[in-house]
């Protein structure tokens, strides 16, 4: 069953523009990586323009992509009683959530891996000679990924429960702005959400490629922590959503 309505989720979309959504970021980030000339303290020919492409991408693109994405599977269900007819089907509640999550988190990976794409493509224009760092490309797109689960949770919570096509992605927008500052906060920082993206992504210097790119703190409490907070709420919100 629960195949079946990610296949449905799927096919809702799939006449859509949203699927079109996933390419502006890594786009726009691999023009700006393109456009970076080498820096000489680099440690490597490969970090440069990913840093730069990382700040482009991740501190604002990717959090707002994912209020899009999370508020696009939901509007069909706040029109014509959608969610009306969804719920009065022979289906368990906790697999329509899941279906949902899952589709969104599966546009979230697409944009990773075309993140991904236009970084390699980028050295490989450029005959970038230093070795390619596979450790840190594992990293950036699985890292980037894990951390952007508590965003996915929060915003099909949000979406699910208003009706408003813009007013879970203004809340979003809200939350996302302050991540230009909150980046530079290490008081702030690893507790912040929203900004966990761009925190697992950015690598840090030669010495600590074999360690994780965020700390502890982050891990524990605003990625973990978030994700179980914000999944289960959801999950809660929609056993009890009346019909």
């Amino acid at each position: 069953m629960l195949s079946s309505l990610i296949q449905t989720e799927f096919f809702k979309i799939r006449k859509t523009n949203i699927l079109s959504l996933v390419f502006v970021s890594p786009i726009l980030a691999t023009m700006v990586g393109f456009s970076i000339t080498q820096i000489e303290a680099s440690p490597n020919d490969w970090v440069t323009p990913l840093i730069f492409m990382t700040f482009v991408h991740a501190l604002i693109f990717l959090p707002l992509l994912i209020g899009v994405f999370s508020s696009f599977v939901c509007r069909y269900e706040h029109l014509h009683g959608g969610w009306k007819q969804l719920l009065s089907l022979p289906v368990r509640r906790e697999q329509v959530y899941l279906a949902k999550f899952i589709v969104v988190i599966s546009m979230i990976a697409l944009n990773q891996l075309l993140f991904a794409a236009g970084w390699i493509g980028i050295g490989l224009v450029k005959g970038f000679s230093d070795p390619f760092p596979f450790e840190v490309l594992s990293k950036v797109l699985m890292g980037g990924w894990i951390a952007t689960l508590p965003l996915a949770a929060v915003m099909l919570w949000v979406s699910m429960a208003w009706a408003s096509f813009a007013a879970p992605l203004a809340l979003n927008v809200i939350f996302t702005l302050p991540n230009i500052l909150i980046a530079n906060s290490e008081k702030f920082a690893p507790y912040y959400p929203w900004i966990q993206p761009f925190l697992t992504m950015v690598p840090p210097g030669e010495e600590s490629w074999g360690a994780l790119f965020v700390s502890f703190e982050s891990i524990v409490f605003a990625i973990m922590g978030g994700f179980i907070i914000f999944f289960m709420g959801g999950l809660i919100y929609i056993r009890r959503k009346t019909v």
